[in-house]
Formats: C-alpha cells, sequence, structure tokens
C-alpha cells in the first residue's frame, strides 16, 4: 500500500493531485477543512469538489482537520506511518489583501501548520517526498524594480534583460523587499521546507508558483482571478481591475501541469530543492489580453470597471522561469497553453451551471 497524504484536497491543486496521483495506484487521504469558504465567502466553497473527489475516487478518504491542529495530524500520520510515500500540502491562505485584515490567522495556517506537517512527516514517514507548494510572492515587490517597457495591451521585460527570454529565475532574491504579510507567512513556511531538507536531509521541495489555475478552482475576487474572471464573463457579474492600467502580466500554468511537476519530483526527489513553476513564456497574459481572450471564447462582453490603486505588493511582470527544474527533470514538459486553458474553464461553466452558483 503507499499513501499520499494531500492537505487542501478540495483545492484547485489539492483535487488535480488527489485525482492524478490516485490513477498512479496510490491511496489518497485529503485533508480539508473547508477554510476557503471561511476566507472568501459561500462562492468559494469547496464541498462541491470534495463531493466530486469521494465520489469518483474509489481509493480516496477525507478528514476533515485543521493543519494548525498538531493532536490531528499527528493521528493521521501515525494511522498510516511508512506506508505514507508522499505529502502534498496545498493547504493554505492564499491571499495577500486577506492577510493584512487578519495577520494572526495568515500566518498560524501558512507558518505553522506547515511546521506541524513537517515535523509530522519527519517522525512518522522521514523518507517521504514532501512538497510544499510556495508562491512567487516569496520575492516580494522585487520584481517591480526590474526595467519594464509599456506595451499597448502588456507591460514587457526590456529586451536586453537576460531573463526576458526565458523569465524570471530562482536567484532573484527574496530579502529587503515588501512581501505583503501572506508574503512573508509563506517566506517563513518556504525556508522552513527547505531546512527540513537541508538540515534534517528530507525529500522536501518548494514550488513557487506564478498563477496556478484551472476549472476546477473556485475562485473568488481576492484569489484565483483567471477562473473568477471566466466565470464573471459568463455570468454578467461586474469585474474589478487593480491598477497598472490593466497590463499587468501573469503566467498561468494549469494544475494538471504543475501536479505533473509534484509526480517528476516524487520518482526522483532532491533535498531542499526549490524551482519556480509558472506558465513561463508558453502561457501568460495580461489582464487586458486575458479579459479579450474570456470575451472572444464566451462569445459574451465582460462588465468590468478599473480602480487606479494597485494590491500591495502585487507584480506589474511576472513570468516564471521553469528550466532548472526542466533540467532536473527533462522528461516533463506542459500539456495547456493559456488558450486551452481559458477554453477548459468555459467549457465546464457553459455545460455545468451548478458550476457558476458560487458567483
Amino acid at each position: 500500500m503507499s499513501i499520499v497524504i494531500i492537505t487542501g484536497s478540495a483545492g484547485l491543486i489539492g483535487s488535480q493531485t488527489a485525482t492524478f496521483f490516485h490513477e498512479k495506484g496510490f491511496d489518497v487521504v485529503g485533508v480539508d477543512n473547508n477554510l476557503r469558504k471561511t476566507f472568501f465567502g459561500e462562492e468559494a466553497c469547496t464541498l462541491w469538489n470534495r463531493s466530486r473527489l469521494e465520489r469518483d475516487l474509489s481509493r480516496y478518504r477525507h478528514i476533515t482537520a485543521d493543519i494548525r491542529d498538531a493532536d490531528a495530524i499527528n493521528s493521521v500520520f501515525s494511522d498510516y506511518g511508512k506506508d505514507i510515500s508522499c505529502v502534498v500540502h496545498c493547504a493554505a491562505q492564499p491571499s495577500h489583501d486577506w492577510a493584512a485584515n487578519d495577520p494572526f490567522t495568515d500566518f498560524s495556517v501558512n507558518a505553522n501548520g506547515t511546521i506541524v506537517l513537517l515535523e509530522a512527516t519527519r517522525k512518522y514517514c522521514p523518507e517521504a517526498a514532501f512538497i510544499f507548494t510556495s508562491t512567487n510572492k516569496v520575492y516580494g515587490d522585487t520584481p517591480n524594480r526590474l526595467p519594464l517597457v509599456e506595451l499597448e495591451s502588456r507591460w514587457e521585460l526590456d529586451t536586453k534583460h537576460p531573463w526576458h527570454a526565458q523569465g524570471i529565475d530562482e536567484t532573484m532574491s527574496i530579502d529587503m523587499t515588501k512581501h505583503s504579510l501572506f508574503g512573508a507567512s509563506k517566506v517563513a513556511a518556504d525556508v522552513l521546507v527547505q531546512e527540513y531538507g537541508r538540515y534534517f536531509g528530507m525529500n522536501t521541495v518548494c514550488f513557487r508558483g506564478g498563477c496556478l489555475t484551472g476549472p476546477a478552482h473556485s475562485g473568488a475576487q481576492l484569489h484565483g482571478f483567471l477562473n473568477y474572471l471566466m466565470r464573471c464573463c459568463v455570468s454578467g457579474k461586474p469585474y474589478f481591475v487593480f491598477g497598472y492600467k490593466g497590463k499587468q502580466v501573469r503566467d498561468n500554468i494549469h494544475a494538471f501541469d504543475l501536479v505533473n511537476m509534484f509526480w517528476h519530483y516524487v520518482q526522483k526527489p532532491r533535498p531542499g530543492a526549490v524551482y519556480n513553476a509558472g506558465g513561463g513564456r508558453h502561457s501568460n497574459c495580461s489582464m487586458l489580453e486575458a479579459i479579450a481572450m474570456c470575451e472572444k471564447i464566451s462569445g459574451k462582453k465582460l462588465q468590468w470597471e478599473y480602480q487606479e490603486d494597485n494590491r500591495i505588493g502585487d507584480h506589474i511582470w511576472w513570468i516564471s522561469d521553469v528550466s532548472k527544474f526542466q533540467k532536473d527533470y527533462p522528461e516533463w514538459h506542459y500539456t495547456y497553453s493559456i488558450k486551452d486553458i481559458f477554453q477548459g474553464m468555459y467549457d465546464v461553466l457553459s455545460s455545468d451551471k451548478s458550476a457558476l452558483k458560487m458567483v
């Protein structure tokens, strides 16, 4: 018996991980207490996704527990012990806007919850791969100091800069920069995961994600912008663009492609590894370009408004360089383009009206 424990299993990446590893023959233990609904309201409730997993995956067991509860987490890990071959930690408070309103909860979920899981792994299954979904927000607003050029529909990095061709790599400093409180709590977790790999020799890895997306996202205004954007376009709900003339650029990686990164790491783990993980030059868009694609695919006009004030700690331009991961795992490759991502979200929303009930 080979067990994968997934925190945040009813969320976007957690549910994709559950499906992917179940297909690979793993027994899946999902830990999720639907805190996303607490953070973002009814529209972000993940119970629909949990129900889907319980219905579709015969070897899925769901546990409603808070990752900050060491007794509950230790109970789960002790039940399975060394049969646990992989821990995928996706649970988080994921919004820098929300974090500013409740810093204690943000830090306790993101940092304290992570060390609870690391300690449980070290105690009960120290040989297991420990995969942490970190974020590019650990770099703070350092990317905003890059030499950016304003184009018609986007900001773009100066063509003379060495990161123009492939994007930002892992050598960018995370120090001396404004992170937002969310970014700071994720830095704490990120460094802890690295330390358990480097200090204790555990098979830990941080994937610093750009925008993670896909049809299974319970998108909300404060988190999951691409999915939420398409939901608004299909439903007719107004959408708000914050700052940078709507030309801010994000790379977007489909949940499947990210989880496939996890899978490759599990086959050949490297203790204390760190990888940027986003759509890169393969899959990226500005807000204005995203709106145009939503409207073209849906055939509907998005009702959107512009607000001049940008979100604190937000990036003007972010494209991930994933070449370090591709060098270590050359068999991995992208399967979804930015257009594929939009089309997939639209297909789900237009064919299943219940998927719009959260908007």
